[in-house]
Formats: structure tokens, C-alpha cells, sequence
């Protein structure tokens, strides 16, 4: 699977293509001001993207919604739980200091049982709330294989967890959905972040001192 991440300057998020090596089919997690830096990777690797999958909806992972579902036309699925923050984008750059543009309304929300296809692989999202309220994990797998990708927004970090004092943050609903919801992955589970490196499960269980 091609998995390819790119962060710029402010926040330095990190926003993320997977793809089908074979097939060329794709998806784009959480696109912000990477986005044409993303929507630039897509062209030269003559990328299809199927759907546009927000991890939640803090500023920063939502800035470039605009810019690649006109580029792309593919839908942009949300959490109906973070409807409210995506709603509020421009007071959200109010408060850090930036004026920001209102994004396009989400063309779906995450479902129970939806399964996203592209190529060989299949996402599953699991509902992941604390850092935010709609926040969801993003499993990633092939069918008959016991190898396991997240892509977990801002829930949890290489030796960090996500910050809970943002509207609609909660620190013990937090750490209840990583002991309860990403440490049922296992040790192995391949975890990319919104920020930072990626890291295992296995580490972060081991190691990370918010939750050893």
C-alpha cells in the first residue's frame, strides 16, 4: 500500500494519501493547509481518490476540504459528532489568530457498518471521542490479512496523546478510547498520527507515559 503524509507550517498536521499500488485507487485523510502539496502527490502518482475521510474537525484538518473536493469531486465523510466544530471553522481561526474561509458541508456522515474501498484495501472507522467529539480511527486493512493501519487523527501521538482542552475535549473520555478502542488492535497495529512520527501500538502501550 502506497502511504505518503505531508505537513506544512503552522500546525505541521499531518495530512495523508493511501493508496493501491496495483490499482491506483485512493483515498485522502484529513486535508489542510498541505492540500495542494497532497493534491500534487495524487497527480504524479495518477491517483484516483474515492473518498475524502476526516479523522474530526479541528482547523487544521479541515482547511483544505475546499480546495480537494473541487480538485478531486469525490465525497467528504465527517462524523456527525464534530458537525458543529466543522461548522465553526471561521471561529475557530478566530481564536488561533487566522481568518479562515468556511469549508463545503460534508457530503455524508460515518455510518455503522460502512466500509470505504479502494483497490484491495478496505477502511473501517471506529468512533474514537476526547480529543474531539466526533473523532473516529480509521482502520485499514486487505481482506485475509492480519496487518493493521490506523490513521488516528489526534486521539493518540508517539509518546503523547491528544490535547483535551479545545472545545468539545474530554481527558478521561480520551484515554477510555485508546485503552478501549485502539489497544484492542494489538501490539503490532501500525499507528500514523495526525502529528508527528507514526508509531505502533505495541510502543505506545509500553512507553507512553500518559498512559503507562
Amino acid at each position: 500500500m502506497l502511504i505518503e503524509s505531508r505537513a506544512v507550517p503552522p500546525f505541521m498536521k499531518n495530512g495523508f494519501v493511501l493508496a493501491d499500488e496495483a490499482t491506483r485507487e485512493g483515498v485522502l485523510i484529513d486535508p489542510g493547509d498541505e492540500v495542494d502539496e497532497l493534491l500534487t502527490l495524487v497527480a504524479e502518482q495518477r491517483l484516483t481518490i474515492a473518498w475524502i475521510l476526516l479523522t474530526h474537525a479541528h482547523l487544521d484538518h479541515i482547511t483544505g476540504v475546499r480546495r480537494a473536493r473541487e480538485a478531486l469531486g469525490c465525497p467528504v465523510v465527517l462524523h456527525e459528532d464534530d458537525r458543529p466544530l466543522y461548522d465553526a471553522i471561521v471561529q475557530q481561526g478566530l481564536a488561533f489568530g487566522f481568518r479562515l474561509e468556511p469549508q463545503p458541508a460534508p457530503d455524508r456522515y460515518y455510518a455503522p457498518g460502512d466500509v470505504f474501498r479502494f483497490g484491495r484495501y478496505e477502511v473501517r472507522w471506529f468512533h474514537t471521542p476526547g480529543h474531539s467529539p466526533g473523532g473516529v480511527c480509521l482502520e485499514v486493512t486487505t481482506p485475509g490479512s492480519t496487518q493493521k493501519t490506523l490513521v488516528v487523527g489526534d486521539t493518540l501521538f508517539a509518546g503523547s496523546i491528544g490535547r483535551t482542552d479545545l472545545p468539545g475535549g474530554h481527558h478521561r473520555t480520551l484515554i477510555a478510547s485508546i485503552r478501549n478502542v485502539l489497544f484492542p488492535f494489538g501490539d503490532d497495529a501500525i499507528v500514523h498520527s495526525g502529528h508527528g512520527e507514526s508509531t505502533t501500538i505495541g510502543e505506545e502501550r509500553r512507553s507512553n507515559p500518559f498512559l503507562t
